[in-house]
């Protein structure tokens, strides 16, 4: 992705159809995908126009800024973790939902929270033995039951435990199947149901897991999941470098649901949360003095545009611009 953008940026002396086919080829090929990259490619036409820009180096700069903006986690987006939660964690057998639910496991309990995981993937082979080798990892209590059992018994007994322990932290791997919608749909209904009733005071998040090497692939899963259940955000898993990249940013682009956390390894603490920033910076390979100038012209084009006024700068933004100057 690096070494294709770098190419056309500096392959280019002038801004020409070929220069945008190119640019287009390229982010396709980095897996953001036909759809984000139109909506991308357009709004930076549009700019380029509008701006009169003629140099590749200032339509970079732009694009970058545009993607930046665009993959902005929300200030909210982990409030969850400070309060009585529980975790749904969806997603296809085979992308990391088992180890993903070790490793939250272990995040929360290392914050010093009381976690309990329930294994309401009752219907693989394997699946809670997987899952209780990881939460002994964790070192966090597993609430699970028979293989082929239905899951919101599961539920049902996680919920109890979690209130006669005062558990701030409830975790919940759900079955990865998605041939058969309806019983899926039932499935979670019911397991709401059960939360709704007796858990009312916490705090849900509905999280997929996405193999970050399976491209638009993972797009479609997220799409599929999406029309049985509210999803709120993404574990984006196998980061460790097999992976394009783009699929983070078709996936903002096109859904509109932020990744929250990704996977970069196979040990318990490889699992971070996503930083978008340093993730745009990686893709174009940018170094901390051109981070800092980039920084510096999003806030001088919002404050030109009207998009914001000095007086929304809180006084933590205004310190962090000024050292960061």
């Amino acid at each position: 992705m690096v070494k294709g953008l770098d190419n056309v940026f500096s392959g280019y002396s002038e801004i020409d159809g070929d220069f945008y086919d190119d640019l287009e080829e390229t982010l396709i090929m980095g897996d953001i995908g036909v759809n984000a990259t139109s909506r991308i490619l357009d709004k930076l036409r549009s700019q380029v126009e509008e701006k009169n820009i003629r140099s590749t180096r200032e339509c970079r700069d732009l694009l970058i800024q545009n993607i930046r903006e665009q993959m902005h986690t929300d200030e909210h987006a982990y409030d969850f973790e400070n309060q009585k939660s529980v975790l749904f964690i969806i997603g296809v057998n085979g992308v990391g939902k088992t180890t993903s639910v070790g490793k939250l496991a272990s995040i929360y309990k290392n914050k010093g929270k009381k976690v309990l995981v329930a294994a309401a993937d009752t219907y693989r082979a394997a699946a809670t033995e997987q899952l209780e080798e990881w939460t002994n990892r964790a070192g966090v209590p597993l609430v699970k039951g028979v293989e082929g059992a239905d899951p919101a018994s599961v539920i049902f007994d996680a919920v109890n435990s979690a209130k006669s322990k005062d558990i701030d932290i409830l975790i919940v791997d759900t079955a990865g199947r998605l041939h058969n919608k309806k019983n899926l749909m039932e499935e979670l209904r019911k397991m709401n149901k059960i939360l709704d009733n007796h858990l009312p005071e916490y705090k849900r998040e509905n999280l997929i897991v996405l193999d970050g090497t399976t491209g638009q692939n993972a797009m479609s899963q997220a799409r599929e999941f999406g029309e049985v259940t509210d999803l709120t955000g993404i574990i984006l898993t196998k980061m460790d470098g097999t992976s394009k990249g783009g699929i983070a940013v078709a996936i903002v682009s096109e859904l509109n649901i932020p990744v929250k956390y990704i996977g970069v390894g196979e040990s318990l603490d490889d699992l971070e949360r996503f930083e978008p920033q340093e993730f745009v910076d990686a893709l174009f390979d940018i170094d901390h003095e051109e981070r800092v100038k980039l920084d510096q012209e999003i806030v001088a084009r919002k404050l030109s545009s009207g998009e914001m006024d000095s007086s929304q700068l809180t006084e933590e933004e205004a310190i962090d611009i000024l050292t960061r100057h």
